[in-house]
Order: C-alpha cells, then structure tokens, then sequence
C-alpha cells in the first residue's frame, strides 16, 4: 500500500463530505443551528407541527429585535419547509399528526456541535475508568483459553469477596467525589448522545430497503425470483453494519427484562443522589427519560420492519409470485433436459416468421385521403344575452353601526338607562331589521362589556334577502352602558 493511499481515500470522502446535509448544515446561519440545538434534545427528538412553527415564530421575532437580516417574506413555516428540503430536518407522520425530527446526520451535527463548544474534558477518571474495563472485557471475552479465563475469574472472585469483609467490618465504602460523580454521569450522557443516530440511520437504510422492493416488486418487470433474496441480503448486511449491530444490541436489551429492571432501577437511584442537583434540566431529563426515548426509537425501526414484512407478504401471496416460481421450475426442467440429452445432429431450426400481411396491395391498408374528409356541422352559436340578463345577485347589507348605537342610546332613554338588545332591535327601521344588524348588536355588546346573561334568551325575527322571516334566540344581553364609540 502507497503512503498516499489513505491521503487519496481521505480526499475522496471529504468531497463527498461537502455535498453531504451535515457540511450544509454546518455551514448554514448560525441562528438556525443555534435553534435546532435549542429545540432537539437527547430527550426530545420529535416536536408537534404546530409547536415547532410558534417556537420559530416567536424566536425570529426576537432576532428582529435585535436588527438580525432575516426574509421579511418567509414565515416560520417557509424556514421549516427548507429545512426539509435540504434534508436538515424530517417531517414524518405519527399517530395522524406531522412532527419535526432530525436527520441522522443534522443528529451528529448537533451531538458534535455540543461537544466543541461545552467547555468540558472528556478525560476524567470516570472515563479512563470505563476505557479500561471494556479492554479488560474485550480480553476476558476473545480470550480461547479456558485456564486463563477461570485465573481471572478467581481473582473477580478473590477481589469481591475482600471489598465484601470489608464492608461487613463496618468501614464506610469510598463514594467519588461530587466532580467526579458528575464526570462519570456526563460520559453516560456522552455515551447515549450517540445512540439516537445510529437509530436514525438504521430507520433510514430500512427505509431505503422498504423502497427499493417496493419499486422492483411491485411496479418493475424485473426477474421476481431473485427480489426477496436480494432483499434477504440487503437486511443482512444492513445488520451487520455499526449501527445494525447497535439495533440489535439494544433490542436484546430490550426484550430482557430483568437487564432493563437493574438499568431503570440505577438510573432512579442515581437521579437520588446529592450531586445530581449540579446537573442542568435537560441533563436530568436526559438521564430520566434514556430508556423511554431509545424504546420509541427502536419501535420505529421495527414499525419500518413490519411495513417490509407486510410488502414481501403480499408480494408472496401474489399470483406473480406463483408465475414466477412456475417458471423458475420450467427453466430448471429444461436445463436438465438439456444437460441429460445425449450430444447427436442438431435440429435445424426453421426461421421464424415475424409477420405475415393479408393483403396484397397499399390499397388495403386503407391509406387516409383528405379528399374523402366530410368535416363536422358547425357548433350552434352562442344565445345572445342583453343587459337586463345580467343582474347583481343580492346580499345582505353590512351593519350601519351609527344607527345600531342611536337605537341602543333611544331604548335606555326611554326605559330608565337600562335597555336589552331585543329593545334596541326594536327601535330600529324594518329596513334594518336583518342578520348583519343583529350581529352588530352583539359587537357593540362585546366591545363596551355589557351585561349577559347565558341562563336567559331573547327571541329575534329578522327578514332574510328574499323576503322571508326566521328567528334567532340569543342570550339575554342588557345595555347598561353607552356604546357610541
């Protein structure tokens, strides 16, 4: 291998790098990202439609205020829509409502971007701790030996059984330090920040296998007989890759309920603890809901999985199906056939025959003569209209409010200061006596904060545009003040 082979590899992936959604979204506005860093948390990766668009709202509303050049003429939703576009977020439907999430790749982005500018060391002894047990491990577990692994054992054994005489002696065990206590919780928390993109690029290849059977399968004419094996292999090497291997790690996780007991139960027990009250809201949280959030997670993938299992169902219940294997046994007795033949003269094969006209002339083909062309009658000609026959259709006019507001100042005149709203419907002209008039009435109620009584009704007649008469039942409204504006 040339020294500048890696250097060549490196270069190739770094272009593909710079056409990737997670190059443009580190290089997109810096109040974007700072937004989505702000709204998705480990412990909140989906976000309601409706929530997401006022939570934008209502930052770009402040980012105005404070002089930011923003497209006076997008809305929050033309900004999420991009967002979509440029693969930055994903707007899925679940339990009939749409909800933002993250990519895999904005979920790297923004795990990274929380790991740069977090002034905090990754190196404590929590850490190194953790890396050294999982050498250990990793040695305990490739080791081939039996004797060596039972040596280790016995010594597990030997070291346990002393901590054990030491503690039942009545000396006080060594707790770590508050530092230390929250150094050790963060590299959990650094820890689980990884796991939601590994899910989400699992979900995706799913999502991609989903796809793509559903194209050659269900509208392609391609051979049928090797589309469920090619989607058999597609599963297993999409299992076998890191975040394969993680799914189902942690699906074996999840279907052993003791391990998820011991798990809930530390994480409470943990979340006990004096030092957690150093540890930020989100952290707490994140810590709090870990197990829940992976769960929802991992139901995605297996959903995207029953969705596959359905499409390679229906293809084998399918007739194509059926045809498909028919003919692959075809083809097979065919080349036994052939293969058991005993080599002799070969059949002379006879030409085939690609067509065979019926006619002997042009003439039968019937050959287009415009001559022969009679052309259709004429449409009939449009009825003439004249200007009587064009009219307005009628509508209800508006409400004339001055007049509304004279005749709630007549009836309280003329009733001591106190009027309802069927007396004041009654000092008005027959003219006025519609819909719209009944519905300014209720307006100058609402604006001057007149008396309503929700127990009680008033009965109103009112003429509608073609002369008819209906009734409209309101609450008992009473006009104690004055409503001129």
């Amino acid at each position: 291998m040339r020294p500048t082979d890696n250097a060549v590899a490196q270069w190739h992936a770094q272009k593909q790098l710079r056409h990737s959604p997670s190059w443009r979204l580190m290089q997109a506005a810096p109040w974007s990202v700072a937004f989505l860093r702000a709204e998705f948390t480990p412990a909140r990766q989906r976000v309601p439609l409706e929530e997401f668009h006022a939570d934008l709202a209502a930052f770009m509303k402040e980012l105005r205020e404070e002089n930011l050049s923003l497209n006076e003429s997008w809305q929050a939703s033309n900004y999420a829509d991009s967002w979509v576009r440029s693969q930055f977020l994903a707007r899925p439907m679940v339990d009939g409502r749409f909800v933002y999430e993250p990519t895999a790749a904005s979920t790297r982005v923004l795990a990274f971007l929380d790991s740069v500018t977090v002034e905090r060391t990754n190196l404590n002894s929590s850490r190194l701790s953790t890396l050294l047990t999982s050498i250990e491990s990793l040695s305990f577990q490739t080791d081939p030996n039996p004797d060596r692994r039972i040596a280790v054992l016995e010594a597990e054994i030997v070291e346990r059984q002393a901590e054990i005489e030491t503690l039942r002696n009545g000396r006080n065990p060594a707790v770590l330090s508050d530092n230390s206590a929250l150094a050790a919780t963060r590299s959990v928390l650094d820890l689980a920040s990884s796991l939601p993109a590994d899910f989400k690029r699992m979900r995706d290849g799913v999502e991609a296998m989903l796809h793509t059977i559903r194209q050659e399968i269900m509208e392609s004419s391609v051979t049928k007989g090797v589309a469920v094996g090619q989607v058999l292999e597609g599963d297993k090497a999409l299992r076998n890759t890191a975040e394969g291997e993680t799914f189902q790690g942690f699906t074996e996780f999840l279907n052993d309920p003791a391990r998820q007991a011991r798990f809930r139960q530390a994480v409470n027990e943990v979340l006990e603890r004096g030092f957690t009250d150093q540890l930020s809201s989100g952290e707490r949280g994140t810590l709090a809901t870990l197990v829940r959030e992976m769960r929802r997670q991992a139901a995605d993938v297996h959903a995207i999985y029953g969705r596959l299992s359905e499409s390679l169902h229906s293809y084998v219940m399918s007739d194509e199906f059926r045809e498909s294997i028919l003919l692959r046994k075809a083809i097979h007795a065919a080349e036994q056939a052939v293969a058991r033949a005993p080599l002799g003269p070969r059949t002379p094969v006879v030409a085939p025959l690609l067509y065979a006209p019926n006619f002997e002339t042009l003439a039968g083909l019937g050959i287009f003569d415009p001559e022969d062309h009679v052309p259709p009658p004429p449409l009939a000609a449009p009825p003439a209209l004249s200007g009587a026959d064009i009219h307005r259709t009628p509508a209800t006019p508006s409400a004339d409010m001055p007049a509304v507001h004279a005749a709630v100042a007549l009836a309280r005149s003329t009733r001591n200061g106190t009027a309802t709203l069927a007396d004041a419907y009654a000092e008005l002209p027959a003219g006025l006596r519609h819909l719209n008039t009944i519905r300014g009435l209720i307006l100058a109620a609402r604006a001057t904060d007149q008396a309503v009584d929700t127990a009680r009704t008033q009965t109103l007649r009112f003429t509608q545009i073609d002369g008819t008469e209906r009734t409209a039942r309101l609450p008992l409204v009473t006009f104690t003040k004055d409503t001129a504006p």
